[in-house]
């Protein structure tokens, strides 16, 4: 079993906008052993954008998986062998994300539609990947889209697209409806339907298929790993409320020894880093501001956040200036 299978027992999902660099770290300093994801980054772009901004992270955000964009074969291909230059984990294709850029360029959910391609790309991620000494290539998707019917599209593309070599992937409980609703509202309008997944996962034993889509607290991803879930991958929960949903992980999926580390530890460590990679606290800032969601404390921690971490004399020193406003003053009615 590779590091990233293991680690995929608990993932954070890919969220675009959010899961950059800045934020991987700090969610590494809640959780060491749990599976991370980047942002999408479409295969034109690793091919001619810039690389090291684009792919480039810090050793300590290990294990973590690359995901791509795509529905070009060569293409990806090529972003994959680009992308095992830079020692990921695993690489991940994206096909789940609804939103209007992702289908206006036939990729992402749109492909539910074509198991077929989807195969065709894998098969060549996967041989790119072989012979750069590469990681697995892992799928995420949706239960299907539109009017196609979950039970059988579902059923149809893990067959064609597990036919073509993947073995492991992540399955987002809703329809995706690429007409008539926002991205936005693909992330909680479409009903879940956990059952349907349970039921794939039972006719495929030999693949590792993770549940995604509605798991918002540490007890239901407890809930769906006890239900015989290879895996489960965390959303926007983790985003909002890292401590909660992370800060345990290790030692409640992962049997790890409690490290006892606090949330002042957490910000000393960001502290650190901003100093030592020059990053603007603006940056890290916001991925933090979720903190101490729920405790004494939180509305004044973010609040001073908000306020000061984009002025032009923010710096690391705002990160404890935050922390030490909050036993300063009384938490705001």
């Amino acid at each position: 079993m590779t590091p990233a299978t293991r680690a995929a027992r608990f993932s954070v999902a890919p969220m675009m906008d959010w899961t950059d660099r800045h934020c991987r770290y700090f969610h590494r300093q809640l959780t060491r052993r749990s599976l991370l994801y980047t942002e999408m980054v479409t295969a034109p772009a690793v091919i001619h954008g810039d690389r090291e901004r684009l792919l480039g992270f810090s050793p300590e955000e290990h294990p973590l998986a690359l995901q791509l964009g795509g529905s070009d074969p060569a293409q990806l291909a090529e972003a994959v062998r680009i992308a095992c230059g830079f020692g990921y984990d695993e690489i991940n294709l994206n096909v789940g994300c609804p939103s209007d850029r992702v289908q206006s360029g036939a990729f992402g959910a749109c492909l539910m539609r074509d198991p077929a391609l989807v195969a065709t790309c894998v098969s060549a991620m996967a041989d790119a990947s072989h012979q750069a000494g590469g990681p697995e290539i892992t799928v995420k998707c949706r239960i299907g889209v539109d009017d196609q019917v979950p039970a059988v599209a579902l059923r149809d593309f893990l067959r064609i697209v597990s036919d073509a070599g993947v073995a492991r992937f992540t399955i987002h409980a809703r329809m995706a409806w690429l007409q008539g609703l926002s991205p936005k509202e693909n992330r909680t309008v479409p009903p879940l339907d956990y059952a349907l997944v349970h039921e794939v996962r039972r006719e495929n034993p030999a693949l590792h298929i993770s549940l995604n889509g509605g798991i918002d607290t540490p007890e239901a991803a407890a809930g769906h790993l006890g239900d015989g879930f290879a895996g489960v991958m965390i959303g926007r929960a983790a985003y909002h409320d890292p401590w909660t949903m992370l800060s345990g992980v290790d030692e409640r999926v992962f049997g790890a020894v409690p490290r006892g580390t606090t949330p002042r530890d957490v910000i000393a460590a960001m502290v650190e880093y901003v100093e030592r990679t020059g990053a603007p606290v603006k940056t890290v800032g916001r991925h933090m501001l979720g903190l101490f969601a729920g405790q004494p404390g939180a509305k004044i921690w973010r609040r001073y956040l908000a306020e000061h971490m984009h002025l032009a004399d923010a710096g690391p020193h705002t990160l404890l200036d935050a922390a030490d406003a909050m036993t300063r003053r009384p938490v705001p009615a």
